[in-house]
């Protein structure tokens, strides 16, 4: 028995109480960030600068906030499965990426968040670059040294360590047993 066969199929869902967690966090910002901007605390008057990132602050921890909210009401079912095919995250492509065509899995770090980062053949990776959005995330990530595919732990059950751990496994797992197949003999032609 290989050891690929002894890793059982995985489904990671979020986690009510971190999604809490960032919902709180995405209320005090956008709050905080609308309070500065109507100039609530009666400070010293703003320049327009300050207002206008104010309001930037507003709309993009606004939009955090309903999107996590939203995660919280309407996600019941896993959105991360980790098999010894491949891996698929719901959130990124509802394709599987084959544990094969990823060359190498990498953590990238930001304070105490991990996210890990599958570099993928660049016939896979393109599949993944549709889409104006996805491309503009992909050039932000590659600017910040995070090149590839990115699976993020935040909200799910899962922390990014073991995360790492875990696709790493399953990586050399099915990596080893698609090395480690025989090789068929080709059909005579007549």
């Amino acid at each position: 028995m290989s050891v690929s066969q002894n890793l059982p199929n995985l489904a990671i869902g979020y986690s009510v109480p971190r999604l809490l967690k960032m919902l709180a966090g995405g209320l005090l910002l956008t709050l905080l960030s609308a309070a500065v901007a109507f100039n609530l605390f009666h400070a010293k008057p703003l320049s327009e600068f300050q207002v206008t990132a104010c309001y930037v602050g507003v709309a993009l921890f606004g939009f955090a906030t309903c999107r996590t909210l939203w995660r919280l009401v309407s996600s019941r079912q896993p959105v991360l499965f980790i098999t010894r095919v491949g891996i698929r995250d719901t959130r990124i492509a509802d394709d599987t990426i084959s544990w094969r065509s990823v060359r190498d899995i990498t953590a990238w770090r930001y304070r105490s968040q991990v996210l890990v980062v599958l570099k993928l053949d660049p016939l896979i990776a393109s599949r993944f670059d549709v889409g104006l959005l996805k491309r503009i995330v992909s050039m932000m990530n590659k600017a910040i040294g995070a090149e590839g595919v990115l699976v993020s732990p935040g909200g799910l059950t899962i922390d990014g360590e073991t995360l790492l751990e875990t696709c790493t496994q399953y990586w050399k797992a099915g990596r080893l047993a698609y090395t480690a197949r025989p090789a068929t003999e080709p059909e005579p032609v007549h």
